[in-house]
């Protein structure tokens, strides 16, 4: 069986598109996971002092040599030992010797495996395990991701792809920064029978979920890519509203935080999130014009999309094969309205009419079903299962 080596995020910490995919390839290949090797030099902040606090804990503890069971894992998650500090040629020296080292124990001479690595600072130990073929899977765009050291993190991602034998990524976009003889895009999928499933009638809701008023929701990183502001202004203009936010806070949110109809949830765990978007009215995506933005190719899109929802959405690339199925704003005001037409798509509000007559009622419940299986039909085909079928694919085409 052919090992697979892959540099990716911290596995379980949150449900990246490479843990998607490997959860089904673990299957076809020897999988080793690695857990994130930093972007950025750590800085004196409380939430980098208790990272740095979990990831020495997480070094403290015996590299394990045979697969484990790791969040649904059969694979060995080992957690490196390195210097998070890309600018520094020497830091990244040592760390080429320490993977190299590391990795000692799960490779041979004879295996040659298949480097599969989701972050440019990986690049350090290409070329040292006698590896087959080296994958860089890009996601994202680093040049203007938040949180990430973007002047070192570029050279290394050059460095990366000039080493790379298939360059992967995640939109159309990204594929523009790279060679196109080695570039191949595959936008991200769903867990759509998880996804599309879910429904108010099946799913269970929520007890952190306020009753008596329309929803609309967002789940994922509330970091520097969401817009704020609008936010406020949005939640304002609708104070009949709830505005309900599930994640981790990465930016300043003072500015709506204490607003009377925002729910801030806190992170939840992946396979509970069809419960919440299943209990309210309009799932959105209000995302700020920026080039992080502008590469993305949101997860949440094809699950909002999976649980047929009505979705209110800023303007940005990924979004144009489904802009038909959503209601796109970039004003607080064409906010207002999108998630006032939007909320016509939903059965539970029209049913609570009492203007609206049984007949016509009848009427727009069956629109909204068809509403809802467009919705849904439009990312059926876009498994995880089927994305992992398409990488097995372009990795069999690599060079023996």
């Amino acid at each position: 069986m052919q090992q697979l080596i892959v540099f990716g995020e911290d596995w379980g910490a949150h449900p990246s598109s490479t843990q998607h995919l490997m959860k089904h390839l673990q299957q076809q290949y020897e999988l080793v996971w690695v857990n994130s090797i930093g972007l950025r030099r750590p800085t004196f902040t409380v939430r980098d002092g208790k990272r740095l606090l979990a990831k020495a804990k997480s070094m403290l503890k015996k590299t394990p040599s045979a697969p484990t069971s790791v969040s649904r894992s059969e694979f060995p998650v080992v957690e490196p030992k390195v210097i998070p500090w890309p600018s520094s040629s020497v830091a990244r020296k040592l760390n080429g010797a320490l993977l190299k080292n590391l990795l000692s124990s799960f490779t041979s001479e004879d295996k040659r495996p298949i480097l599969w690595t989701s972050l440019p600072s990986a690049v350090d130990v290409v070329g040292k395990l006698n590896e087959k073929a080296v994958i860089y899977y890009c996601g994202d765009d680093f040049t203007s991701l938040a949180g990430v050291d973007h002047a070192p993190v570029a050279v290394m991602e050059q460095e990366l792809v000039e080493k790379a034998d298939l360059v992967i990524v995640a939109s159309q976009e990204l594929a523009k920064k790279f060679p196109a003889d080695k570039t191949v895009v595959l936008e991200h999928g769903v867990d759509y029978e998880e996804f599309s499933s879910a429904s108010k009638y099946s799913a269970p809701r929520p007890e952190d979920l306020k009753m008596g008023r329309p929803i609309v929701g967002f789940y994922g990183s509330i970091a520097d890519w969401i817009d704020v502001e609008l936010i406020k202004s949005v939640a304002h203009k609708l104070p009949d509203w709830e505005f309900v936010f599930i994640g981790s806070v990465q930016t300043d949110i003072s500015a709506i935080k204490e607003l009377p109809n925002i729910s801030l949830l806190g992170p939840k765990p992946h396979n509970e999130l069809p419960n919440y978007v299943a209990h309210w009215q309009v799932s959105w995506l209000p995302f700020r014009q920026c080039g992080q933005i502008d590469a993305c190719n949101p997860l949440k899109l094809r699950e909002y999309l999976a649980l047929g929802k009505p979705i209110v959405s800023s303007e940005f690339p990924a979004l144009e094969p489904y802009k038909q199925l959503v209601n796109t704003a970039t004003t607080a005001e064409e906010f207002v309205n999108a998630i006032e037409v939007a909320a016509c798509d939903s059965p539970k509000l029209i049913s609570e009419k009492a203007m609206v007559s049984e007949v016509q009622s009848w009427l727009d419940v069956e629109f909204l079903s068809s509403n809802t299986q467009l919705r849904r039909h439009s990312v059926s085909k876009e498994s995880w299962r089927t994305k992992s079928e398409q990488v097995h694919q372009l990795i069999t085409l690599l060079r023996p």
